[in-house]
């Protein structure tokens, strides 16, 4: 198993981790930008998450 996205709360900071498969035919911008969005959602997850503790 791979690790696609992580995300990590220490000291009430949150590190976020986001990974692609690369193979032979993958366009390097294209996986670059998914591993944006996927860090992006995890963040998001994590805001929707926070206001809601903030209620």
């Amino acid at each position: 198993a791979i690790a696609i996205r992580t995300a990590v709360v220490k000291s009430n900071t949150l590190y976020v981790q986001s990974g692609a498969g690369v193979v032979a035919d993958s366009n390097p911008e294209s996986e670059w930008q998914e591993t944006q969005n996927k860090a992006r959602a995890v963040i998001h997850a994590a805001q929707m998450v926070q206001e809601g503790l903030d209620r």
